[in-house]
């Protein structure tokens, strides 16, 4: 596997040592926020569905992935720019500079939506150690809903600077989508990809059929976090515990999606996680959380979460209700580390996903924050 090898070529055997404990991510300040229009044309493209973004902290290059599924153009991602002063933190503007189509290995497009091997592209990571970008795949699957939805496999994939896929990581079993009740619901694959000099992970946004029903209001549910090596095999997952729904649906009977919507390394053990709702008669909640693997049970070879004895999920810990500093809440989707400012905070970017929808934005929130590695 191309991908792979590229990545063994660069870490070495040696374990880190036990790093000491360190201080919990904190926001220290709102920085501000930037917004793209409605419906912006960029380069032959509208600009819609960012669900994901990252940043090369090298040359201080964006890149924004589109959950587009030829809807409007084919599955894509953009380059660009966020104006952020290193001085007073002031967030005064972006910009995008260039968009690259996702293709396959042999050059072309990946189908539409409700086409078999269809791509839902939910976040996008520069690997720095491998000098490629690594991207995660949804896929898409039957439900009683939608029968006639054919089976397209959830993945995570390297792709170079042009968009061409150049590998892609094993995924295990437990997570194929199936067109029976088992595996992941329909879209609830993989939502969140974080990178790190050891390790690649990313986690589904909602649970399994095995692993129990999504949240409600009255009780949790949770998810897996997968872990793969530098060799590009599934090393460990854990359990995610997702909170109950912060208000129930208006009218009872309504509709509510809840899950986690993006993750991002804080070290080799500590990650933020966006757990993002969206709740008929309510609107979107979304909270940030940290989220620390150390202590937690290897369910990689458990069947159930739901069933077959205790395990020790992931901690968690509030950072912020991100309710607070733009309501309403929007879609929140994306998020990145910016540029560390001259006080030595760190910047955050958090993203929304408009899903081309004139009722919501494509907005970005940038934050200063202390605790980050």
């Amino acid at each position: 596997m191309e991908i792979a090898v590229a990545f063994a070529l660069v870490v070495s055997a040696a374990p880190p040592a036990v790093a000491a404990p360190r201080e919990p991510v904190r926001i220290t300040r709102f920085l501000g926020e930037q917004r793209i229009p409605y419906m912006t044309r960029f380069e032959g493209t509208v600009v819609g569905g960012l669900s994901g973004i990252d940043r090369d902290p090298r040359t201080g290059t964006w890149y924004f992935i589109s959950d587009d599924r030829a809807r409007y153009n084919p599955a894509r991602f953009y380059t660009g720019r966020l104006d952020i002063d290193r001085v007073t933190g002031g967030f005064t503007g972006v910009r995008l500079t260039g968009v690259k189509t996702l293709t396959r290995p042999d050059g072309t497009p990946f189908p539409g939506y409700g086409q078999a091997e269809s791509a839902d592209p939910e976040s996008i990571r520069l690997d720095r150690w491998s000098g490629r970008l690594l991207w995660g795949d949804e896929g898409d699957r039957p439900d009683t809903r939608n029968p006639n939805i054919p089976i397209s496999g959830a993945a995570v994939r390297g792709m170079d600077m042009n968009g061409r896929q150049v590998g892609e990581f094993p995924i295990p079993q437990n997570l194929r989508l199936t067109s029976e009740e088992t595996g992941p619901r329909r879209n609830s694959g993989f939502e969140g990809l974080a990178v790190s000099a050891r390790a690649i992970t990313a986690v589904t946004e909602g649970p399994r059929f095995e692993d129990g029903p999504v949240p409600t209001a009255e009780r949790g549910s949770a998810t897996r976090l997968t872990v793969w090596n530098r060799q590009g095999r599934p090393r460990a997952q854990y359990a995610y515990p997702l909170d109950r729904l912060p208000a129930p649906p208006n009218p009872p009977t309504g509709q509510a999606d809840s899950g986690v919507s993006e993750l991002l390394p804080i070290d080799e053990f500590r990650y933020l996680a966006l757990e993002r709702s969206w709740i008929e008669g309510v609107n979107y909640r979304v909270k940030l959380y940290e989220i620390d693997l150390r202590g937690a049970t290897n369910v990689l070879d458990r069947g159930s979460l739901a069933h077959g004895g205790a395990y020790r999920p992931v901690t968690k810990r509030l950072v912020h209700d991100l309710g607070d500093f733009r309501p309403p809440v929007q879609n929140l989707e994306s998020m990145s580390w910016g540029p560390r400012l001259a006080s030595g905070e760190c910047t955050l970017v958090i993203g929304s996903d408009d899903n081309f929808d004139e009722r919501e934005v494509t907005q970005f929130m940038a934050f200063a924050t202390t605790g980050c590695s």
